[in-house]
Order: C-alpha cells, then sequence, then structure tokens
C-alpha cells in the first residue's frame, strides 16, 4: 500500500495545477483561525466572534468540522482531474502494461483518499487544538478531548464524498463533465429533499450526498445567542446536532459501492 501510495502522491506533486489545488486546500483549512480576528466596535456595539464563545471546547470540534468540510470541493477537483489525466496521457495504460492489476489501480486511489482524509482532519485537529487553548473559557482536559467525534464524522463525510469523485472520475473520464455530473446530481439529491414532491425524510437520508451531510449538522444555532434571539421571536427549535453511528453506516456504505463501481468500470472498459 505504501508503494501504492507514493505512485499517487508524485503524480500529484508533479503536475503543477493539483500542486496549487493542494497547498490552496490546506490553505483554507488554516484560514480558519483568521475567524478568531474577526472584530468590530461601532459606537457602542461591539462584535467580537472570539468573545461570542464559538472557540469553547468542545464547541469548536463542532463548529471547525462543520466549516472545513466545504473546502473538500478543492481536493475532489483534483481527484477529478487526476482520473481524466489516467486517460488523457496514457498513465492509466502504461501503468497496467508495468504490471499494476486493475484492483491495485483502484486500490492506489482509495488509498490516495484515505490518507489526503487522514491528513485533512489530523491537520483541523492541530487547527482547531490551538485555537480552543487561545479562546477557549474551558481548559479541562476531560471538556478539551470531550465530543470529538464530530472529527471522525469529518473524517468519514471526506472519505465518502472523495470516493464519489473517483467513482465519477472514472465513470465520466473528463474533468469538467465529470465536475458537472457531480453538481446535477447534487442538483437532483436538494429536489428530492427541499422540493415539496421530494422524498420523505426517512428516504432522504439514504442518499449519498445527503447522507453525508447528516453526518454534520449545522452548529450555529447551538450558540447561547443565537437561542436568546429564537426565543424572544419566539422560535424554538428542536435539531439533533449528535454523529450517529446509523448515518456514518450508510455513508460507508456507500464509499464501498462508489469504491466498487470504480473497480467494476474499470473491470469492464476497453482500455
Amino acid at each position: 500500500m505504501k508503494r501504492l501510495l507514493n505512485i499517487e502522491l508524485q503524480k500529484i506533486w508533479k503536475n503543477k495545477a493539483s500542486r496549487i489545488l493542494t497547498i490552496t486546500y490546506f490553505g483554507l483549512l488554516s484560514l480558519i483561525a483568521l475567524v478568531a480576528s474577526i472584530k468590530f466596535d461601532i459606537g457602542p456595539f461591539k462584535f467580537h466572534l472570539a468573545e461570542m464563545g464559538i472557540f469553547n471546547f468542545p464547541f469548536i470540534w463542532h463548529l471547525n468540522s462543520f466549516i472545513a468540510v466545504f473546502a473538500k470541493i478543492f481536493f475532489a477537483i483534483i481527484i477529478v482531474s487526476m482520473m481524466a489525466n489516467e486517460y488523457s496521457y496514457g498513465t492509466l495504460k502504461q501503468n497496467l502494461i508495468d504490471g499494476m492489476s486493475k484492483k491495485e489501480f483502484i486500490a492506489s486511489k482509495f488509498v490516495t483518499v484515505i490518507a489526503f482524509s487522514m491528513a485533512s482532519t489530523i491537520f483541523l485537529f492541530i487547527t482547531s487544538l490551538i485555537l480552543g487553548l487561545f479562546f477557549s473559557s474551558y481548559t479541562e482536559i476531560s471538556i478539551i478531548f470531550s465530543r470529538m467525534e464530530y472529527l471522525l464524522a469529518y473524517f468519514f463525510n471526506l472519505v465518502g464524498f472523495f470516493s464519489f469523485c473517483l467513482f465519477a472520475g472514472i465513470l465520466i473520464k473528463r474533468s469538467a463533465f465529470a465536475l458537472g455530473f457531480m453538481f446535477i446530481w447534487f442538483l437532483f439529491e436538494c429536489f428530492l429533499v427541499y422540493s415539496k414532491h421530494g422524498l420523505i425524510n426517512s428516504v432522504n437520508r439514504f442518499l449519498p450526498l445527503e447522507s453525508m451531510s447528516q453526518l454534520l449538522i449545522e452548529p450555529f444555532t447551538k450558540l447561547s445567542a443565537i437561542k436568546n434571539i429564537n426565543s424572544k421571536i419566539g422560535i424554538t427549535l428542536t435539531k439533533d446536532y449528535d454523529v450517529h453511528l446509523s448515518t456514518i453506516f450508510i455513508v460507508l456504505i456507500w464509499t464501498a459501492l462508489f469504491v466498487y463501481g470504480s473497480y467494476f468500470l474499470l473491470k469492464k472498459r476497453d482500455l
């Protein structure tokens, strides 16, 4: 597996566009720290995000995981482009000629997905821990390392989504069309979920992208300031913010289907 991962990392790093997107991806994760510097003082009105408790442990694990997950589109472009380049430059055929099996080829891509998801999660953990230690009102060890299941949800969200990207890249072969297919599928799920003619909630949660989004529910309505505003205007929210094993299981099933589907397409396709 290490050999397969090294091969893929070299392909990514030697490609200028992929290298820039990778650096941008991790750069965006770092920008979460800049949120702490947002501060407005206009007369008696003072607005300082860090003082609102958004970086308090354990809330920070939920908040940063939810925000960081939106940066995944940059690595999604890398995966789709990587697959398109395999066909365009003939490296896929050359790898198979050199003795790599189709199963090993898919394994190399999936190992890369796991590696980047793990690296992103570790990077997010370090960034959030540093921010929390600087700004959190709670620094007890038991509180700092509680509710870290949101990082686990973040990891599985990335693995599932990147596996979908891998499948789309192999299915379509052209990066622009593959990204277009993914966007159309996203709109299709939005129609099913939010349209008045859409599916019932019990079915929505089994859709691939929707199940991934259900891993991390928006955390902002958990803030006391938001709760106070809602209570004053008579709004009562009853959201379930927990990470459920059933949702993780659904995402893992979709991940397995996407990886197997990628292998099936490659196995049946005449290269």
